[in-house]
């Protein structure tokens, strides 16, 4: 799929970025250009010790904020394909800091579309999470925001081969940022925080998420939001598995925090797409109705009854004490190692 090809990742130096272009250098032998997109430069000098342009010299570290247009067209001349990573994705510090929330993960959304528009760009899928779906943070709106605005991109794209998807999923286990680093190093206090004892998450891992974005590029059709079938964990046994000598101590919800997390709300269910592994949201208004896109789909591809819902609370899958404690200290790439 991506042999021949270019792609550029934006925020391509974050846990997600490194695994992917883990994955693609490693599956595809034959690909163009990787350029790794994003405003850090001391972030690209440490990614760049492990993966060398030197010795793959498909690699390309642009150093540059989806904020800056003329940059992000620059940066997309010759790509193929782009994966749309970055994000500002911390729910406190976007509470604190909406005007900056909202320049990256609303108007970088739109720079983004545009330059990919322009730049002829082939297949584009950016990453949402769990907290778009009826959002309660400014974080969650901001994503529902650009997630509504890559699925509309399709509508003027115009002659163009131009596909635009969206992939949404719930926490990345060990991902920078996310509560699994926290607990492993809060637990050498003897106590660990827990905001609300009934709390619940959806949980991916990264390569999970890696190979969901590959799928993507090569099946997506265009308009639509990708949710993948993953299992949901407790807080308290997501620390009971990590620390079971700890204390739990309950702190209380962080502003624009919720107890369970949902990534398909029943309001969508008249547009929701069983396809297997995956459920595909569409627009009301897109350039799909759901019959055409079961016809074009894969053969399992199936409406989901009205009124369903997906939420981490009442998911059927849960993983126990024992499967995140194999996950978090055993497994290969695992958090803890």
């Amino acid at each position: 799929m991506l042999n021949n090809k270019s792609i550029l990742i934006t925020g391509g130096t974050g846990s997600f970025g490194q695994a992917f272009v883990k994955t693609v250098l490693a599956r595809y032998p034959d690909v163009k250009r990787v350029v790794i997109f994003s405003r850090d430069e001391l972030k690209q000098y440490e990614m760049a010790q492990t993966f060398s342009d030197r010795t793959y010299p498909v690699l390309r570290y642009f150093i540059g904020d989806v904020r800056d247009q003329p940059r992000l067209h620059r940066a997309l001349e010759g790509i193929d394909m782009v994966v749309h990573a970055a994000a500002l994705k911390q729910v406190p510090a976007a509470e604190y800091n909406p005007f900056e929330c909202i320049k990256t993960n609303v108007l970088g959304a739109q720079n983004v579309i545009e330059a990919c528009l322009d730049a002829g760009v082939q297949r584009i899928v950016a990453l949402s999470t769990d907290k778009a779906a009826a959002p309660i943070n400014l974080y969650g709106a901001t994503k529902l925001c650009s997630d509504k605005l890559f699925i509309a991109a399709n509508n003027i794209k115009g002659s163009r081969d131009a596909r635009f998807s969206v992939v949404r999923y719930g926490n990345v286990m060990g991902s920078r940022g996310s509560v699994i680093p926290f607990f492993l190093s809060r637990s050498k206090t003897g106590t660990l925080p827990i905001t609300d004892p009934q709390m619940t998450r959806f949980n991916i891992s990264l390569q999970e998420g890696v190979e969901m974005v590959l799928w993507s590029l090569q099946n997506a059709m265009g308009g639509e939001i990708l949710v993948p079938k993953i299992p949901s964990y407790r807080i308290t046994d997501l620390a009971t598995a990590i620390a079971p000598q700890c204390k739990q101590e309950i702190v209380g919800l962080r502003p624009g925090e919720k107890i369970h997390e949902e990534m398909i709300t029943s309001s969508d269910s008249l547009n929701t797409i069983d396809l297997g592994p995956y459920y595909a949201i569409l627009s009301s208004g897109g350039a799909f109705s759901v019959d055409d896109y079961i016809k074009q789909a894969q053969p399992q591809a199936k409406r989901v009854t009205p009124g369903f819902s997906y939420e981490s609370g009442t998911n059927p899958d849960f993983l126990s004490v024992a499967a995140l404690r194999e996950m978090i200290f055993t497994q290969p790439n695992s958090p803890a190692m």
